[in-house]
């Protein structure tokens, strides 16, 4: 995976507890894969506003959530969690863990080699890393929306694009060749119901595509974005869904 710089994501912890609360919502499938046990170590990845770390603890664990958001770790402290700020892709933890656990956040991280890497340095031998993130194809028909939207003003959406959504064979052989055994991977489609309307799910989750145009400008890109994809996500019976594709896997480092 490329190291390129991209342009960041900033998080408003308030905004993503009411626009994008689904996401820990649908991690219980993932805790299950994880299966905490009492006084195990766990570093959750990603962490957030900390709603599936404050989980893993009441299962008996003792868990350190990690977060490159300043505000989203505030958010989980407050939840009298053990949050820091840290990059995903520089963890530099060595040997403590006996699990790591990371729910849609790693296809935020654009280096997967060096995530894969300092994952498998902060695990004990025989630690697991359990993990869903982004799969290819993930929000194809927002992503191409947002693509054109820019295109028409004369922006560069590629440059934009803070995402990486990996397939199955490309993560597996990036999991091997990073030290791991591939226990189990697989990617699913998962159309997920929104609490919102798409511009909701927008300017939480597209902050980096929408941070391309002026304040004067967002409102109409965000109408034509969502105009654009009423055809295809949009009923009147339910509402809008988000074109989810998701990649689950759990490795673990070798004994």
């Amino acid at each position: 995976m490329t190291s390129e710089r991209r342009p960041s994501q900033d998080w408003d912890p308030a905004r993503y507890a009411r626009s994008a609360r689904f996401v820990s919502d649908l991690g219980e499938p993932l805790l299950a894969l994880l299966a905490p046990q009492k006084g195990e170590r766990v570093l959750d990845l990603g962490c957030g506003d900390g709603a599936l770390t404050e989980r893993i603890v009441a299962l008996g664990a003792e868990v350190i959530g990690v977060d490159g958001s300043a505000e989203q770790v505030a958010a989980a402290r407050a939840r009298g969690l053990d949050a820091r700020v840290a990059d995903g892709q520089k963890l530099g933890l060595e040997a403590e863990f006996d699990a790591v656990f990371s729910n849609a956040a790693l296809h935020w991280m654009q280096d997967q080699r060096a995530v894969f890497d300092g994952v498998r340095r902060a695990l004990k031998p025989g630690g697991r890393f359990v993990c869903e993130m982004g799969g290819a194809g993930n929000v194809e028909h927002i992503r191409s929306a947002l693509a054109a939207a820019l295109k028409r003003r004369g922006l560069d959406a590629e440059a934009a694009d803070p995402w990486v959504f990996p397939d199955v064979a490309e993560h597996r052989a990036l999991l091997e060749a990073c030290g791991f055994t591939v226990r189990s991977i697989e990617r699913f489609a998962r159309p997920t119901p929104l609490p919102g309307e798409m511009a909701d799910w927008l300017e939480v989750f597209a902050r980096a595509f929408l941070a391309q145009v002026s304040e004067a400008d967002r409102s109409a890109l965000l109408a034509e974005v969502s105009d654009a994809l009423q055809p295809a996500l949009w009923n009147a019976a339910g509402g809008w869904t988000a074109d989810y594709v998701r990649l689950r896997f759990h490795a673990v480092k070798p004994a």
